[in-house]
């Protein structure tokens, strides 16, 4: 399961989480964006999986220098661990919770 985030949730969710946790940060006219999210939802069967829309988050867009996208960040213990830009397989992506 992918579970939208927004400002309000991003620190329960993500932050304040025991798992590690990936955040693909996306746009809904990008295309890659699009393709990746199908290979969230297989990753998100595996580990915990969030997305941040950064038109309706630009705040935390910001926060994470998030300039290019898809780009997904792993968090463990509040912390990014990894960074992933551009459409990765599903392979590459559970790479960076291992």
């Amino acid at each position: 399961m992918v579970k939208e985030l927004n400002n309000d949730n991003f620190k329960e969710e993500v932050l304040d989480s025991e798992e590690v946790v990936l955040v693909d940060f996306w746009a809904s006219w990008c295309g890659p964006c699009r393709m990746l999210g199908p290979i969230m939802e297989e990753v998100g069967k595996e580990t915990k999986v969030c997305k941040v829309n950064v038109d309706e988050e630009a705040e935390l867009a910001e926060k994470y220098s998030i300039n290019s996208i898809p780009c997904v960040i792993a968090f463990k213990d509040g912390k990014e661990i990894s960074r992933s830009i551009g459409l990765k397989s599903k392979d590459d992506i559970l790479k960076m919770v291992k």
